[in-house]
C-alpha cells in the first residue's frame, strides 16, 4: 500500500497518471510529448522512463510490448485496494 502512495506523491508521476487516465496505452514518446505540450514539463525520456518504472513497481502501470513499441496502461486496482479500507462498501450505503 505504501508503494502506491509513494509513487503518487511525485507531481510528475501524478501528471503521467492523469495522462494515462485520459488516454490509455501510450508509448514513452507519446507520454513525453503530452507532458511537454500540456504541462510544460521538459523531462528527458530517461527521467519519464524512471517515473514509469516507479509507477509500474507500485502496480499502477502495466506495460505491453508490440514489436519494438512498449505501451503503458493504467491499472487503478492497487489504488482502489489501498483506499478501500477508508471507503464505505456498497453494502453499507
Amino acid at each position: 500500500m505504501g508503494d502506491v502512495f509513494r509513487a503518487l506523491a511525485d507531481p510528475t508521476r501524478q501528471k503521467i497518471v492523469d495522462e494515462l487516465a485520459e488516454r490509455d496505452g501510450q508509448t514513452l514518446f507519446e507520454i513525453c510529448s503530452r507532458l511537454a505540450m500540456r504541462h510544460g514539463l521538459a523531462s528527458t525520456r530517461q527521467a519519464v522512463s524512471q517515473h514509469l518504472a516507479v509507477l509500474e513497481e507500485a502496480g499502477l502501470v502495466v506495460t505491453r510490448r508490440d514489436g519494438r513499441y512498449k505501451f503503458h496502461h493504467l491499472d487503478l486496482t492497487p489504488l482502489r485496494q489501498a483506499v478501500a479500507r477508508w471507503l464505505p462498501s456498497t453494502e453499507e450505503k
